[in-house]
């Protein structure tokens, strides 16, 4: 039971990994201004995260089909939906990156070289800035992540001892109430054993007195 949750709560942990990887690299796409050589390794780096996504959900769909469990289910629609739309943005991402480069370029043929120079410096302190900034969002989202993740795997082991000892104070009451009922039930005997003991006593003293009685008749016939 523990591995098949561990098992679970990994995938789930891979898939918003590289969600949050994927949507990471969207926003690097948007801010880039470089080459489009560079723009393409991007891609590269973008598309390998969404193949690793897909397969995240493609194993979490196997598991939730062999264990059967149905909430599981739809968080494997949930997730492709998901996909779909991140799809739909990275694609987006990418053609208006491109725009940007274009219009770029034709601005730098019309641009004096100084100024072009100039502005070549600024786009690639920026860059830097932006990629510098993202990276650190990316960071702070996984530690937020794996911190969730923990506090849910500490949770269920918390609700799994609940269970049990729950289970365990069922049984013992079951067991009261046994013992309870058994302690009747020898009480009702004892009460019956008693009256029977009572009973006998009484035959007994009435059997006594008929036999002196008798002793007494056949003396009184012997003498007189």
């Amino acid at each position: 039971m523990d591995t098949q949750k561990y098992t679970l709560s990994s995938l789930k942990q891979d898939i918003v990994d590289n969600n949050l990887h994927v949507k990471a690299i969207i926003q690097d796409i948007l801010a880039f201004r470089g080459s489009l050589v560079d723009l393409e390794n991007l891609n590269e780096a973008g598309r390998a995260k969404i193949s690793a996504l897909r397969k995240c959900i493609e194993r979490l769909d196997d598991w939730a089909r062999d264990e059967g469990d149905p909430e599981v289910a739809k968080d494997v629609d949930s997730h492709r939906q998901q996909l779909t739309r991140t799809l739909q943005a990275f694609r987006k991402a990418n053609v208006s990156t491109m725009l940007e480069i274009e219009k770029a370029d034709k601005q730098e043929l019309l641009t004096p070289s100084g100024e072009n120079e100039l502005r070549q410096r600024q786009t690639r302190l920026n860059r830097s800035s932006l990629v510098s900034q993202q990276e650190s969002v990316t960071d702070k989202m996984l530690s937020i992540s794996r911190h969730l993740s923990e506090t849910t795997q500490k949770s269920a082991a918390t609700l799994d001892t609940l269970i049990a000892s729950s289970s365990t104070v069922e049984g013992t009451r079951d067991e009261l109430v046994n013992t309870g009922g058994t302690i009747t039930q020898s009480g009702k005997l004892l009460n019956k054993y008693g009256r029977r003991e009572c009973t006998d006593k009484i035959v007994l003293l009435f059997a006594f007195i008929f036999f002196l009685a008798c002793v007494f008749y056949i003396v009184q016939k012997r003498l007189f």
